[in-house]
């Protein structure tokens, strides 16, 4: 008759090694402390305001580096604590690079959420003055012309990268990548004076406003953006998967279309959603060219459009004798446009993961 015995039971943290979670919890209970601290310095402050989320987080990883680097050296000894010391404060640098960001999407978030309601989403500004209202219209806007730009922009610019990577060689791609980098830099405003101008011109009508004239400013912002991205994400294709095609006597173009584009598609699907937010949110050039309204416009070819970042931007400026009505408005605008921007990144994200390649057997 045999008999076992069992293991003892040993704890992680008697046997020289913090638990793999403890840095997590470390952080968030720092964070938490941090937090508390900040919210009762400014409530015993006479000039109280908004919670400093940027405050409190800064202090919570420094209170993170310390409690670290102590728990770690009474439990695992100096050198392991000098390791996780080093760690610590390359988190502590990553954490100050998203300070702006916290703090942006922190006080959007805070302040949008008053009118992120159902009347918000399903009616225009068409004869609202003071409270009430939405920005159905600028939504509906956004949509339209970003989605036009985009079906400008995309095969404009990714035909134009293949060409700069595939078969373009002397003084004519060397033309085209400089007029692209030239491009990259031109200011927002501009690209609406040249859409304004153009079809001013084209319809000799100095007064034109209509969303396809958006579309058109808009697209010279993007499409540097598309061609770079996809440029790069060509580049890094395996040189040996073209000459395997070619081997099996497959066309050129035949192999760019079947291997070099699916190979590359993760790549150029997260550059064309960063030429998206690009421009999404630009205000200037379709102030110009796309104008403003209180009215539902679905027709590109036809009247003034809204836009969001043009529906946040008037909302702002010219409040009427509420203020804080207003200025709830433009908060919940530009919330929105942030959940357009993040939902863009997530569907960017699934067509990568759904179209790139399959590398496993």
């Amino acid at each position: 008759m045999t008999t076992t015995t069992a293991r003892p039971m040993s704890n992680s943290l008697t046997t020289g090694r913090l638990p793999k979670w403890m840095p997590w919890a470390l952080l968030a209970a720092s964070w938490v402390v941090a937090g508390i601290i900040v919210a009762l310095t400014q409530a015993a402050s006479a000039d109280a305001g908004d919670f400093n989320i940027a405050g409190a987080v800064f202090l919570g990883t420094i209170l993170f580096d310390i409690v670290i680097f102590v728990i770690a050296w009474l439990v695992e000894g100096a050198r392991q604590a000098r390791d996780r010391l080093v760690t610590s404060l390359v988190v502590t640098a990553f954490v100050i690079a998203l300070l702006p960001l916290i703090s942006l999407l922190f006080t959007v978030v805070v302040n949008g959420l008053p009118r992120f309601d159902l009347l918000f989403f399903s009616s225009s500004m068409r004869n609202v003055v003071g409270e009430g209202g939405g920005a159905l219209h600028a939504i509906m806007g956004t949509l339209l012309i970003t989605g036009a730009a985009a079906l400008i922009s995309i095969p404009v610019g990714l035909l134009t990268a293949i060409y700069l990577v595939e078969y373009g060689r002397g003084r004519l791609a060397a033309a085209i990548t400089f007029f692209v980098d030239v491009m990259t830099g031109i200011p927002s405003i501009v690209a609406g004076l040249f859409a304004y101008a153009l079809f001013s011109l084209l319809t000799d009508d100095p007064g034109i406003r209509f969303g396809l004239g958006g579309s058109v400013a808009l697209s010279l912002l993007m499409i540097p953006v598309v061609v770079r991205s996809s440029e790069e994400m060509l580049k890094i294709v395996p040189n040996e998967l073209r000459e395997a095609s070619y081997a099996l006597g497959v066309p050129k173009w035949l192999t760019i279309i079947k291997v070099v584009i699916p190979t590359a598609i993760a790549g150029i699907a997260t550059g064309v959603t960063l030429s998206i937010s690009r421009v999404i949110g630009e205000t200037a050039p379709l102030l110009i060219i796309a104008g403003f309204t209180t009215s539902m416009n679905y027709d590109l070819l036809d009247g003034r459009m809204m836009t969001l970042p043009v529906f946040v931007f008037n909302q702002y400026a010219n409040p009427g004798t509420d203020v804080q009505v207003y200025l709830d408005r433009a908060w919940t605008g530009a919330l929105v446009l942030i959940l357009i921007v993040m939902a863009l990144n997530l569907i960017a994200r699934l067509v990568a993961r759904i179209f790139s390649p399959k590398l496993g057997r």
